[in-house]
């Protein structure tokens, strides 16, 4: 999974999945998907899945429930009118991430009553922080050596990550990982959604 973007390094990181024919779910931040609606045509064009991730990234437990509710909306507003040229709270893929997981249970409540699906992340590159690509790959492989499986957390506006996602996509590869690209379930099968069920996908 993918978080922040859509940024000018978002197409580095399709690139690299492509090659690999990796599909992965990318939650976007809607003021960049307001600036940047050609990348996030892309993003779904390539056939990964669309997640979102507010408007601002704020730090949503700091804020009122109606403050927070609004930066979540606002966010999938944009995200929806990048991708479909209209704007709605109504999300075309419910899935979302909070910024910093930081969540309330006011706004888990809110989510599944809307039957919106909150991923968190088993492990992640810490690629917010500088480093070398060599060092995120060493640091990467290392955690995935002790977990084995689960959902990996990277940020495609860092360039650090887009540098070093060609090998750790080969490393997937040459190792027998599976990566399992994760979409919402059919309408139609539709019973409820289980938000406490984490979602597989690397």
């Amino acid at each position: 999974t993918f978080d922040d973007g859509p940024a000018a390094t978002t197409p580095r990181i399709l690139a690299a999945l492509a090659r690999e024919c990796v599909l992965a779910t990318f939650f976007q931040v809607g003021k960049g998907a307001q600036a940047l609606p050609g990348i996030v045509k892309k993003v779904a064009a390539g056939g990964h899945t669309l997640g979102h991730h507010t408007w601002s990234h704020q730090h949503l437990n700091a804020m009122s429930f109606e403050a927070a509710k609004d930066e979540i909306d606002h966010g999938i507003a944009a995200d929806e009118a990048a991708l479909h040229g209209k704007a709605t709270s109504i999300p075309s893929t419910p899935f979302f991430r909070f910024p910093y997981f930081e969540s309330t249970p006011e706004l888990l409540d809110m989510l599944q009553a809307r039957g919106i699906v909150v991923f968190g992340a088993d492990f992640w590159a810490s690629d917010w922080l500088p480093m070398t690509p060599q060092h995120e790959l060493k640091l990467i492989i290392s955690r995935l050596q002790v977990a084995r499986k689960g959902i990996i957390l990277f940020h495609d506006p860092r360039a650090q990550t887009a540098a070093m996602l060609p090998d750790f996509l080969k490393y997937l590869r040459v190792n027998g990982y599976r990566v399992v690209h994760v979409v919402p379930k059919p309408k139609s099968e539709e019973t409820h959604v289980d938000a406490s069920a984490p979602p597989k996908t690397h």
